[in-house]
């Protein structure tokens, strides 16, 4: 790949990717609209940014150039949000103007971002062969990418496509996402403030949360996949939040105990853990960071080495 086109490249996991992509040599242009992405994500990146809504092709398609590659991470991640015309405007449409750019353009490989909100609360550990259940319209949004990239394929084989269902994603660079970064980055916020972290009755929740440098990782293979299809990007561990606190507590040298209070979403997901053999066998990827080490090295206590296989 020498020059690669990284939608939402203002974003949490869209900037660690353009810097990465830059890191290896690669040249990367960036589309963000900048509704949820932040320029500072962006300090350091020498790639040409362009600012438009990727449900508006008029506004970026002109302006882009020709790329080997697209990463396409632009989305509308906030899964309370309840108007489902937008999302479905700027998670499929813009998905559809994305796959059509790459058809016109003669761009072959597309690497995307699903999610395991497709899952919804279904069977664990949930495997790419379940039938999806999205429990809200983000997850519903995630669900129709794929079929809409499953049709782009029936009359283009030729394009190799690669949806990747990531987990619950931790990071750097995660802190403009506000209230729907991860639990992680907003427990620690409290804690560091000297606040008990508040969590749902009664923390034994649990998540495959998985580190954002890991997900840049999938990303990477994804983009060298022989063949087209969907995998999950997870660890396939469970932690649960009580586990999380400890660990933040471990961090930051408190003792500060869980507030439990009722949840109020109908559409939570109380469980994830993914199954991460089909990534595995079929994009060759495997989480190299366990998500106390990956917190640890995030959060600026001693870093530790990743496991052999990032």
């Amino acid at each position: 790949m020498r020059r690669v086109l990284v939608t939402g490249g203002a974003g949490f996991v869209g900037s660690n990717l353009a810097l990465e992509l830059e890191r290896r040599g690669v040249s990367v242009v960036v589309v963000d609209d900048f509704s949820s992405g932040h320029f500072e994500n962006l300090a350091g990146f020498s790639g040409d940014c362009v600012a438009a809504d990727i449900a508006k092709p008029q506004e970026w398609v002109g302006r882009v150039g020709p790329v080997d590659a697209i990463f396409h991470q632009a989305a509308i991640t906030d899964t309370t949000v309840m108007d489902q015309k937008r999302m479905m405007e700027v998670n499929v449409e813009g998905f559809r103007n994305i796959l059509s750019f790459a058809l016109e353009s003669g761009v072959r490989r597309v690497v995307y971002a699903s999610s395991a909100g497709t899952y919804g609360a279904g069977t664990l550990p949930m495997r790419e062969s379940q039938a999806p259940t999205p429990m809200n319209v983000y997850g519903f949004s995630k669900m129709v990418m794929e079929r809409v990239a499953d049709g782009f394929l029936k009359e283009e084989p030729s394009l190799c496509v690669v949806g990747l269902r990531y987990f619950n994603v931790f990071g750097p660079r995660e802190a403009h996402k506000g209230k729907v970064s991860s639990m992680i980055h907003q427990l620690h916020l409290q804690m560091k403030a000297g606040k008990r972290p508040r969590v749902f009755e009664h923390g034994e929740q649990y998540r495959d949360h998985i580190y954002v440098k890991d997900v840049v990782a999938a990303n990477l293979k994804a983009a060298e996949a022989k063949a087209s299809g969907v995998y999950n990007v997870c660890t396939g561990k469970t932690t649960t939040f009580n586990r999380i606190i400890e660990v933040l507590n471990s961090v930051l040298g408190t003792r500060l105990e869980p507030e439990y209070f009722k949840n109020p979403y109908p559409f939570y997901q109380n469980e994830t853990q993914g199954d991460p053999a089909a990534a595995r066998e079929g994009l060759g990827f495997s989480a190299a960071w366990a998500p106390e080490d990956g917190i640890r090295d995030y959060l600026g206590a001693a870093p530790v080495k990743a496991a052999a296989g990032a």
